[in-house]
């Protein structure tokens, strides 16, 4: 990769559903966790190059160093050409290319959404702490970084919106729910079917990530800090036990924190 100097730095994090892009254009230090000046989200799969182009102005593809996370390949490669179009200089990131060790068999496999969350949580967490990451989007990870700073591994879960797809596709009557829609935890009880499918969707993970926040949080001995970030994060982070520190752009955090110990 080419080094960092005083180049901005977009950091694009491309999921199944959302792309997330975020300009880092302040200098980038190792003591901080760096936060975008701006950022823009778009569909993965209803994305057009004009709309980064328009909304990354006045700096051009090619006046900033472009690094992609990806667990979508077809966005990817659709960005990548791009961006080679352009002249633009990027990379895309594995788990090589993060300071973070990883206790696992094959770290390859591992989303590298998950691993940049471990990266900006080691940045936050305390000394000797450990940290429990939840991340709510297409999926659900819940997952444990240890007290000296290593990915242990952790669980997948749907999201809300998948399970929701779910229960519509293989059920015969039951309606699809439009869970990204939720502003404010729903009703328990619900009269109806809509109710009853967001209550059970909705109180259902919730009630799993707390389980596997408690477990995660048994595995280590002493203190543990849970971060949690993805699009229903900030509701649902008051729903979870003790307490939890919404961070709305962890993962475009870890690329910057990434980027900086080039």
């Amino acid at each position: 990769m080419a080094p960092l100097h005083s180049r901005p730095l977009l950091a694009v994090d491309i999921g199944n559903t959302r792309i997330k892009l975020g300009l880092f254009d302040q200098p980038l230090g190792p003591a901080a966790v760096p936060l975008p000046t701006r950022w823009l989200g778009l569909d993965t799969d209803e994305w057009d190059p004009v709309e980064i182009a328009v909304w990354l102005a006045p700096h051009g593809p090619a006046d900033v160093d472009w690094r992609i996370a990806s667990v979508h390949r077809p966005a990817a490669s659709r960005l990548t050409q791009w961006l080679d179009r352009e002249g633009a200089v990027r990379a895309v990131l594995s788990h090589h290319d993060l300071p973070l060790t990883i206790d696992l068999p094959a770290p390859e496999k591992v989303g590298i959404d998950r691993l940049l969350g471990a990266v900006s949580a080691n940045a936050l967490r305390g000394e000797k702490q450990g940290a429990v990451v939840v991340d709510v989007g297409s999926a659900i990870t819940v997952d444990l970084v240890s007290n000296v700073g290593t990915f242990c591994g952790g669980a997948i879960l749907p999201g809300l919106g998948m399970s929701a797809r779910a229960l519509h596709d293989y059920t015969d009557q039951l309606p699809e729910i439009k869970m990204a829609s939720l502003v404010e935890p729903p009703p328990v009880l619900g009269t109806s079917t809509e109710e009853a499918i967001t209550s059970g969707l909705f109180w259902g993970a919730v009630g799993a990530m707390r389980t596997l926040i408690e477990g995660l949080e048994s595995e280590l001995e002493g203190e543990t800090i849970v971060l949690l970030t993805g699009g229903a994060g900030e509701q649902i982070a008051r729903l979870l036990p003790g307490e939890v520190r919404h961070v709305p752009h962890l993962v475009l955090s870890g690329i910057a924190l990434a980027a900086a110990g080039e």
